[in-house]
Order: structure tokens, then sequence, then C-alpha cells
């Protein structure tokens, strides 16, 4: 199972840029100095890639869970 393992942490490592990306997407928004609406928008849309992106860091991690286990 040792590749269940290296398919997790592959797909964990994924999710994990994802978070930052959306995180790198907020920050620039706030010093863009964008206005209450833009600024929601913004918001809006990094939040829906923070969500997907802690859904694919959490399958990846449980795939390695399981990898381990069976292993």
């Amino acid at each position: 199972m040792d590749w269940l393992i290296i398919i997790g942490t592959l797909v964990a490592l994924v999710g994990l840029a994802g978070l930052v990306v959306s995180a790198v997407r907020v920050l620039r928004a706030r010093r863009a100095g964008l206005d209450d609406d833009a600024l929601k928008d913004a918001v809006r849309r990094a939040m829906v890639l923070n969500m997907g992106a802690f859904a694919l860091s959490a399958l990846g991690l449980m795939m390695v869970v399981v990898g381990v286990i069976l292993a």
C-alpha cells in the first residue's frame, strides 16, 4: 500500500498549495484597497478555492492514514 501513501501525500500537498493560494488572494485583495463590495466578492471567490483545497487536503490525509493502516 505504499502507492496509496505516496498518492495521498501528493493530493494533500496539492490541497495545501490551494490553501496557500487562497490566502495569498485574500491578502492581495485586502492590500489593493478595494471598496467593500469588491472585497467581499474577492473573498467569496477565494472561499470557494479555500473549501475545495481543504477538502482535497483532508482526502489526501485520509488516503495516507488508510495506506499506513493497510501497510
